[in-house]
């Protein structure tokens, strides 16, 4: 009770105009600007640290895992595509070079289900291969990795998969490295 009371007490001075000290500033004037000399200000760093992780990718200069070259599929890439059908669903994904699912579109999510008759078909691979082409440009990630099976790149719902990403502005391949 005497802690409340003392609170009460104080706020009570503080809100007080006739009072000399008050916790907040009343005045109307601005804050005078700290004097800066004009050439400390144009003044260069020496060192830049860049803090955008996917610059190197963008530029095409950062490092690509090669792995062995018995091992398949390739893990040169920075983002590859991958399609997971089963008999209820069409599943698509990219995945980043560390292992991590950047963007993902399946015939599971309700918003894309409800478009569909059935969530297996040709038609449902093509309606993935849009959304994921959208979602991947909203992401900013233009360029991937796909490497289908032999048994997958014969399928039909595959090429039409293929074709609704390229038609929406992804292109299936990554541009080479560029080694200085």
């Amino acid at each position: 009770m005497a802690l409340r009371s003392r609170f009460w007490a104080l706020l009570s001075v503080c809100r007080n105009h006739e009072c000399g000290s008050a916790a907040f500033s009343t005045s109307s004037k601005p804050a005078g600007k700290p004097e800066v000399d004009p050439v400390d200000n144009e003044a260069v760093a020496p060192q830049f640290t860049n803090r955008n992780p996917r610059n190197l990718e963008l530029l095409a200069v950062a490092r690509k895992e090669r792995g062995w070259g018995t091992v398949w599929p390739s893990r040169e890439f920075w983002h590859r595509l991958r399609v997971v059908r089963t008999q209820h669903h069409v599943e698509a994904f990219v995945e980043h070079l560390s292992g991590q699912i950047v963007v993902s579109a399946s015939t599971r999510e309700w918003a894309i289900k409800k478009h569909l008759y059935r969530t297996t078909n040709v038609v449902a691979c093509e309606s993935i291969g849009r959304v994921l082409a959208e979602r991947c440009l909203q992401a900013g990630i233009n360029f991937m990795v796909y490497q289908p099976t032999p048994c997958e790149a014969a399928s039909d719902a595959i090429k039409r998969l293929q074709s609704a990403m390229t038609d929406g502005g992804v292109v299936l391949q990554e541009p080479r490295r560029i080694y200085q």
